[in-house]
């Protein structure tokens, strides 16, 4: 995301034709929207993006549990989880 935002940051600059910027070969202006598509490549490839997924599924089924189980007056905070 931050290359995406860089990408579009720089060619609004170019576009515009602020100072340094507007010098620059448009090579240098596109390449961070290709390293934004390289990371996304690798991202899916290697498994990140799913497994940051899961844990963001693993983190609310946690929390929805701990609140359920505050609800019924079941939920110790002092007490070391189990797993």
């Amino acid at each position: 995301m931050w290359f995406v935002l860089a990408g579009v940051v720089l060619l609004a600059l170019k576009l515009i034709d602020i100072s340094p910027v507007a010098a620059w070969s448009w090579w240098i202006i596109l390449a961070p929207f290709a390293l934004a598509a390289a990371w996304w490549a690798y991202a899916d490839a290697s498994g990140f993006t799913q497994r940051k997924v899961m844990k963001q599924m693993d983190d609310k089924k946690a929390a929805r549990r701990d609140k359920q189980m505050e609800a019924l007056g079941q939920f110790d905070p002092n007490k070391k989880k189990r797993r």
